[in-house]
């Protein structure tokens, strides 16, 4: 399929893509027969939280799948962006603010990026643990902030959390917290928006710099590559779009407090980025869609879902590390189809584990 989609042309690919968007839109008004959740839980309540948590997985996959930096603590930005929106716009705000939804959205997102910023630049000189420990000590500050500063409201929360004042001829709202349909299209715009800045910024020099650190950050730094603002430059985007995902989570719910920013979501995030396939765009998103669909589809497994992704986890490790659609393996062909035309001939490889040279070496 990936070899089909590289021989097409550029027009090709768009005569086949804009169908494929088109679907993708009409799907909470088709409410396919064999895809719905209903009656079990609303299929475009559905749809959105998997198009939320697809938005979430691809500012994590920057850091996580380009970058090679493990964040374990990336609800702590989803939880900025949704408390900077929730401060600036909800009427329990100590700031008696109110401002629209659209304003508040810019702000989350800069919020969000001062955010990164500050936790990257004292932490990023560290590496593998060190640095998910400290992530993961990050996500657990913003909740307990939030649960215990008395502006932030702890577990009584924000409500009434506006979204965007678009209305009917009638005068209704459309965005509304029951109507998951609006909220559905804004995110696939926004995800389509991002996804076309985040590749174009893949195929720059900050993605090549993105890719040397996280194959090996010591050559990278070896050959002149500046590694701590590249990671720097990562933790900071990734953050925005976290940023952006929260204020569109509370202008949907209305209603946020503590309680939806522990490190269990914060977990589910990145098993989506680790089932789809670390460092593909695609991959993650498809990750996203599992891990939002698969419960609400099938309510009888759904207080099961840790496990089933567990497991999942597992399976994937051993028979496909790279994740359902990983990059890995993708860049591995293409090198070899390039060795293969510099050379002539095809790159030896061994198909004896390093583990099976031990174990022969130990016999003998």
């Amino acid at each position: 399929m990936r070899n089909w989609w590289g021989s097409l042309d550029r027009w090709q690919q768009w005569a086949v893509l804009i169908p494929v968007v088109v679907l993708i839109y009409l799907l909470p008004v088709l409410n396919p027969p064999l895809l719905t959740t209903e009656p079990g839980t609303n299929f475009q309540i559905t749809l959105f939280n998997a198009a939320r948590i697809a938005l979430i997985a691809i500012g994590l996959n920057i850091v996580v799948g380009q970058a090679g930096l493990l964040d374990l603590g990336y609800v702590g930005f989803f939880a900025v962006g949704a408390y900077t929106t929730a401060v600036l716009s909800s009427p329990d705000s100590f700031l008696n603010s109110q401002y629209p939804w659209l304003i508040c959205v810019p702000a989350a997102m800069f919020v969000t990026a001062v955010s990164g910023l500050i936790l990257g630049a004292p932490t990023l000189r560290l590496r593998g643990d060190y640095l998910a420990i400290v992530t993961l000590g990050f996500g657990e500050i913003v909740r307990l902030l939030a649960d215990n500063l008395d502006p932030l409201r702890g577990q009584r929360g924000f409500a009434a959390i506006p979204g965007p004042e678009v209305t009917r001829a009638d005068g209704s709202q459309i965005f509304t917290a029951t109507n998951g349909t609006p909220w559905y299209w804004l995110t696939i715009t926004v995800i389509i928006i991002v996804l076309m800045l985040v590749g174009n910024l893949e195929r720059s020099r900050v993605g090549r710099a993105w890719v040397a650190i996280r194959e090996d950050e010591d050559a990278a730094e070896a050959m002149g590559v500046p590694t701590f603002r590249f990671k720097l430059w990562a933790f900071a985007m990734g953050a925005t779009i976290g940023g952006l995902s929260g204020s569109i989570y509370a202008g949907q719910v209305g209603f946020i407090n503590s309680q939806g920013f522990d490190v269990v979501t914060s977990i589910l995030f990145l098993a989506a980025v680790v089932l789809g396939g670390s460092g593909n765009k695609v991959g993650v998103i498809l990750g996203a869609f599992i891990i939002v669909y698969i419960p609400d589809r099938f309510q009888v497994i759904a207080e099961y879902r840790f496990l089933i992704f567990g497991l999942a986890i597992i399976v994937l490790m051993i028979f496909r590390p790279q994740g359902l659609l990983g990059a890995r393996q993708r860049l591995l062909t293409y090198g070899r189809r390039a060795y293969q035309r510099l050379i002539g001939k095809g790159e030896q490889i061994s198909s004896e584990s390093a583990l099976g040279k031990h174990q022969e070496g130990v016999v003998r």
